[in-house]
């Protein structure tokens, strides 16, 4: 009994989805973000009592503490550090300047002072390796320096640093970009700026670079973590400013979201063994992937075996049973839509996709063979419509002369006129019926070689032989234009169609007849490659202006001024050359040589 393509799709896919997602996203949205969350917070929170007691072991040992720091990261993924009293990163002594400050009455506490600034509160560590536009020549050890910052206790706290004053608002400045944010955000709180200066007064010294301390190799993998110290620089702000509470806000946790990664901040107020304080500042991301592999394995464990058995039993089934031939039909159909009849779609079933398959296929067979006999048909009447037109156009046009020539001669001859010339005018009339009937048996061959009716048949003959008697035949207009004829042709057997590629050089070498100078030479030769033999006809005398040399194959064109049929043929000996050489698919042209103009094609070599 044959089940409906329907009913399969409606019972599998409504089933199984509604169970694989009720599964997963409503255990998902119910307890895992939860869980996660709450989870990674305890881990931390456990690591850091921990760490705590191992820092108070090696507080003072600038290299046990960032070791410990590194052995944090990779065991729990979280960052870690410590900071003083005044929120500065401790054992910083690998990165920082030293500035000799200038004697100022505005800032006495200062005067004469060396003051020591961390620098990664200003800049990031990159920029002495990369060479920034500004910092050479300004953090230099010589060079003078401009500093604007906040006091607090004494100390000034620097947010804006400069080769000068004048530069503390110029794009080459460094920058504590956390504190000036911290400043615009706590001016608002007072009533006028002047109020603010009173809380927090601000000062601008000057000063002498007097040593500048960078970290090399491992030490500066410290200073790269950006994000990490820009959160650093942050809380710092906020205990300069008085926002952060040691006492209401020991063991704070802050959520912090960046660049749609969400993160928590841990700060713990310790005191080091010498009674200072110092706050453990922690920061770890709730999305790393390793992480979030290692607490899904417990909750996840059953779910993912039995949805990956759902799933892939669900995709077996669906993707070769049902899938595959909807694909393939609709991208079958596409190609019919678009003329592509090449391909056929396979049938498996003996479903409805079956019976679709089929039908598609046998559609698909009937239009190719209509739609290619249709073409044909078209292709035909539009080719034979236009050697119709052309035809009736070129006769219409080159019979004009000639009857004109026969009316004028019969004019005369009725009226009796010139009677002793009536031998001369029955002359002239029997010339123009004869250029009639030339003209006319030209049209119909080459309307038949237009037509894309005409089969040429090859056969093999010796080139040289062919070229012979054509010469031979024209020996007699060759000689009453005293010309020089030289030959020089090899033996050569070739395949085409001997007779029109005869017709091909008696309208080159008459051609070539017709426009050389009495006394001139006219060269025949013949050049063999590989597989093919070029003819070469080249005549002596004016060369084809360069804008006719395209145009000369087309019928009744003539490259002379006058263009007028009594200074050559029926104007249709060069179309008929170009059409028999199509037809033979071969290479053909015409060029103007040093004094003369070359003709030439090409023909395969007997194998």
């Amino acid at each position: 009994m044959r089940i409906g393509i329907v009913l399969k799709l409606f019972l599998l896919t409504s089933a199984l989805c509604i169970l694989i997602l009720t599964i997963i996203f409503g255990g998902q949205a119910v307890f895992f973000k939860q869980f996660y969350v709450h989870q990674k917070e305890e881990d931390v929170k456990t690591a850091l009592q921990s760490y705590r007691q191992d820092y108070l072991k090696h507080a003072g040992d600038a290299q046990a503490v960032a070791k410990l720091e590194q052995d944090f990261y990779r065991k729990h993924g979280t960052w870690i550090t410590a900071l003083d009293a005044m929120g500065n990163l401790k054992y910083t002594d690998d990165f920082y300047m030293e500035v000799r400050l200038k004697r100022s009455t505005d800032t006495p506490a200062l005067s004469n002072k060396t003051m020591t600034i961390p620098l990664y509160s200003v800049m990031n560590v990159e920029d002495f390796s990369k060479g920034g536009p500004f910092l050479e020549p300004f953090i230099k050890e010589g060079q003078p320096i401009a500093m604007e910052g906040i006091m607090v206790k004494n100390r000034l706290f620097p947010q804006r640093m400069g080769p000068r004053a004048s530069n503390l608002r110029e794009e080459n400045r460094l920058e504590n970009q956390q504190l000036v944010k911290k400043e615009y955000e706590v001016v608002p709180r007072f009533e006028n700026p002047v109020k603010y200066h009173e809380k927090y007064p601000s000062a601008l010294v000057l000063g002498t670079i007097t040593k500048v301390q960078t970290p090399e190799g491992a030490g500066a993998a410290r200073y790269t973590n950006h994000l990490f110290l820009e959160r650093a620089k942050a809380f710092q702000a906020d205990l300069l400013y008085g926002d952060y509470d040691d006492h209401s806000n020991a063991g704070r946790i802050v959520n912090y979201e960046e660049n749609n990664v969400n993160y928590k901040m841990f700060v713990d107020r310790i005191e080091d063994p010498t009674g200072d304080p110092t706050y453990i500042f922690a920061m770890t991301s709730l999305q790393p992937v390793d992480e979030a592999a290692g607490v899904m394995q417990d909750y996840y464990v059953y779910i993912i075996i039995a949805t990956l058995l759902l799933v892939l039993l669900a995709s077996f089934y669906y993707s070769r049973g049902i899938a595959r031939p909807l694909l393939r039909i609709n991208h079958t159909t596409r190609k019919i839509a678009d003329l592509d009849f090449s391909e056929k779609i396979p049938i498996t079933t003996k479903d409805e996709i079956g019976d679709l398959s089929r039908n598609i296929n046998e559609l698909s067979d009937r239009l190719h063979s209509y739609i290619a006999q249709l073409q044909q048909d078209i292709e035909k009447e539009k080719q034979l419509e236009h050697t119709r037109k052309e035809f009736i156009s070129g006769v219409s046009h080159e019979l004009k002369t000639p009857l004109s020539v026969i009316q004028s001669c019969l004019s005369i001859l009725g009226d009796g006129v010139a009677s002793h010339k009536r031998d001369h005018y029955f002359a002239a009339m029997e010339n123009e019926v004869k250029k009639m009937d030339l003209l006319i048996v030209d049209m119909l061959d080459l309307a038949k070689y237009e037509s894309g009716t005409y089969k040429m048949k090859m056969d093999s003959f010796a080139i040289d032989a062919v070229i012979g008697q054509v010469c031979g035949k024209l020996a007699m207009d060759i000689k009453q234009k005293q010309l020089q004829l030289h030959l020089r042709l090899s033996p050569a057997v070739v395949v085409a169609n001997q007779h029109r590629i005869e017709q091909v050089i008696v309208n080159f070498l008459t051609n070539a007849i017709r426009h050389t100078p009495e006394r001139e030479a006219i060269h025949v030769s013949t050049v063999e490659s590989h597989d093919t033999v070029t003819v070469r006809v080249e005549n002596k005398g004016a060369s084809i202006p360069a804008e006719h040399l395209e145009k000369i194959w087309d019928r009744f064109y003539r490259a002379e001024p006058s263009r007028h049929r009594s200074t050559g043929g029926t104007g249709l000996g060069l179309a008929f050359c170009k059409k028999i050489l199509e037809l033979h698919g071969v290479p053909y042209g015409v060029t103007n040589t040093a004094d003369g103009v070359l003709f030439f094609f090409c023909l395969n070599k007997k194998v």
